[in-house]
């Protein structure tokens, strides 16, 4: 087994250890439609993906040479080519205080909002969706700038140097001024708010055309979640709590609400694009669309995009499922450590719904690619 660059031999990932399992030993695998799951890896192959650091796991000449193995196999035979060309190993963390070593990993939601909007302002539509500002330089994975904290993952351009980005309260107060340029116009500071946790979403437009916004940079500010705060401040209980839930928590109480959403220091922009392909999700980090309950958000920093991943439970949408074939596809910056994903659901209210209930222990498994022939 080879990790980045490093021997063949046992292997660490973040603070996990990397147990060599036989794919044939993982119950239920390879799922109940592994060819789903070569479609979602093929498309990842041919995708674009964001800079990463390259001690990543899963070394990229190996990767690339499975992509192009994956080219010929015949959608029956999914199955021996995820176990045939990769070898798997669980994600085995060690003890950590009252934790048990072999704990399971953890796996939550995330979903693209289908959300009313304007290209114009008007009293339905008052929250401005802004593009990425000029003086907005982002960093790639560790990269820091002299003088600056370097957990912030962008600077604002100041003459030959750099200054932190305003935060979230500053950027609503005005700190951008010119360079605070609208694409379009949401319904309220929370949709606004939802979209940007998400990254991207469809906006429906009055006149029955609907566009996707899409990720375009971030301030570099560290992420807080609001719904944690208010789960903090005791307004509700974490049980049963759902994006529906404290989004309307948010709309009942606007002024603790605007309180609490400011606290979230990061700030996304975004840019316009067609929805070429109503099926599929908006581009993930990997450069290629996502696939609904295929597509896995995974930390960049520990993980090559269009690495397999084998998950140990039962998912959205697959109740006879002892688990599922996904391909790491995107991150996110609340998706940290070896054994965290957000499973990408789908577009609209349902896959919202459903997104908001994901919220369990499953157990990782990832399918690093066999050496390539020399």
């Amino acid at each position: 087994m080879r990790v980045g660059d490093a021997p063949a031999g046992p292997t660490r990932v973040g603070d996990a250890v990397l147990e060599p399992v036989a794919a044939d030993a993982l119950p239920g695998f390879p799922g109940a439609d592994p060819a789903a799951a070569l479609d979602a890896f093929r498309r990842t192959c041919a995708g674009n993906p964001a800079p990463q650091l390259a001690a990543v796991a899963g070394r990229a000449g190996d990767l690339a040479a499975a992509c192009d193995a994956a080219r010929s196999v015949a959608p029956e035979a999914a199955g021996a080519f995820f176990a045939g060309r990769f070898e798997a190993y669980r994600v085995v963390r060690p003890a950590d205080g009252t934790n048990p070593e072999r704990r399971a990993g953890f796996l939550t939601g995330y979903f693209e909002p289908e959300l009313a909007g304007s290209l114009t302002p008007d009293p339905n539509h008052t929250a401005p969706v802004l593009a990425r500002p000029d003086d907005l330089v982002s960093f790639e994975p560790g990269e820091t700038r002299p003088g600056l904290d370097p957990a912030l993952r962008a600077a604002r351009a100041v003459g030959d140097g750099f200054e932190p980005y305003p935060d979230r309260a500053a950027i609503e107060d005005g700190a951008l001024a010119e360079r605070g340029r609208p694409l379009l116009y949401l319904r309220d500071g929370v949709d606004l708010f939802v979209l940007q946790v998400q990254g991207s979403g469809r906006v429906r437009l009055p006149d029955g055309r609907s566009v996707r916004v899409l990720y375009d940079g971030r301030n570099g500010r560290p992420y807080t979640s609001v719904a944690k705060l208010i789960v903090a401040e005791g307004r509700l209980p974490l049980e049963g709590l759902t994006l529906a839930r404290w989004t309307a928590w948010l709309r009942d109480n606007p002024a603790d609400g605007r309180r609490l959403m400011r606290k979230n220091a990061s700030y996304i922009f975004f840019r316009l694009a067609a929805v070429e392909d109503a099926a599929l999700g908006p581009p993930g980090a990997a450069g290629v669309p996502l696939s609904p309950g295929r597509s896995l958000a995974v930390d960049a920093n520990l993980w090559r995009y269009g690495l397999p991943f084998w998950l140990e439970g039962r998912l959205p949408g697959g109740a006879a499922e002892a688990g599922r074939l996904v391909v790491a596809a995107d991150t996110g910056s609340a998706i940290v450590g070896p054994a965290r994903g957000d499973l990408y659901l789908g577009t609209g209210a349902e896959a919202g719904v459903a997104a908001g209930n994901l919220r369990d222990a499953v157990g990782f498994v990832v399918l690093l690619p066999k050496p390539a022939a020399p």
